[in-house]
């Protein structure tokens, strides 16, 4: 079994907590990884390019002259591509980029995710997060006592409405609930910060079986 030291607010060390070697001390699977975030990037692109093709540019549909006898190119419509203001031949249309890897994949590159911060030192375990006030100039200070790059990932139960509002106006940190957390935004913070509670949600979030 993964054990970790266990800190309070002030960096001192209150105990030691033991964690799924399956979850926090895994092989880093590199193309699992790779696969879930660029499902992920995929599935944030808007999809929304569009192009009108010939027959959906305004301008009359009469034919511009008639077919033989003029001696020049045969034509049909002042919307065909060839002429300025007309439509674009295999123009780009509005498409779904989503895609959602098996749940295998997922739980996958998530254990490598947190078994990647673990073995390099990125990871750190609090007993508790309680700020007793919203406050940014706080938060900071306590990251700051953690030894806690500027890119914070802070992992906590949902109803810490403190912590959420204090992390908020932090550009560069994010504040998440366990059933949130996610293969991209662990791997594009420097560090990761996160509740007892909030490690054992995720340990069993990992381990959990789906029938």
């Amino acid at each position: 079994m993964a054990n970790i030291d266990v800190f309070n607010l002030e960096r001192k060390k209150v105990g030691e907590l033991t964690l799924a070697d399956e979850v926090f001390a895994a092989d880093v699977k590199e193309h699992l990884v790779h696969e879930v975030v660029a499902a992920q990037l995929a599935s944030k692109r808007a999809g929304t390019h569009a192009a009108k093709e010939r027959a959906a540019v305004a301008g009359t549909k009469k034919k511009l002259y008639k077919q033989k006898g003029s001696g020049r190119a045969r034509h049909g419509t002042i919307g065909a591509p060839v002429y300025v203001g007309g439509g674009r031949a295999h123009p780009p249309r509005p498409q779904d980029w989503t895609h959602r890897p098996p749940r295998g994949v997922r739980v996958g590159a998530l254990k490598s995710a947190l078994s990647l911060l673990f073995k390099e030192g990125r990871m750190t375990v609090v007993d508790k997060i309680e700020l007793g006030e919203i406050k940014t100039r706080k938060l900071v200070g306590v990251l700051a006592a953690l030894q806690a790059p500027k890119k914070t990932l802070v992992v906590d139960d949902k109803a810490n409405a403190t912590l959420r509002m204090s992390i908020r106006n932090l550009a560069s940190s994010q504040f998440l609930p366990p059933e949130g957390v996610n293969v991209y935004d662990l791997l594009r913070h420097d560090h990761l910060v996160l509740s007892q509670d909030a490690a054992k949600a995720l340990e069993a979030r990992c381990l959990e079986r789906k029938s």
